[in-house]
């Protein structure tokens, strides 16, 4: 399956309904943590009107998630 192309702010909504909490901003980027148990899930999402296929990817990785969650 392609990666979608998404913006930023697209994707930070996506992942705060995934359960994510915005913690903060600065500059072009959103912090996003989720408490799972006693591990902290943290990521940074670039703030574009496009994100980067190799940097969605990237965080797609990171956060162990299907693009079906993404779509």
């Amino acid at each position: 399956m392609k990666l979608p192309q998404i913006s930023g702010k697209a994707l930070a909504k996506k992942l705060m309904c995934l359960g994510y909490v915005v913690v903060r901003q600065r500059g072009s980027h959103i912090r996003l943590e989720k408490n799972i148990g006693d591990i902290i899930r943290k990521v940074t999402v670039p703030n574009h009107k496009l994100i980067k296929k190799g940097t969605l990817n990237r965080i797609v990785k990171d956060l162990d998630l299907n693009l079906e969650d993404l779509i």
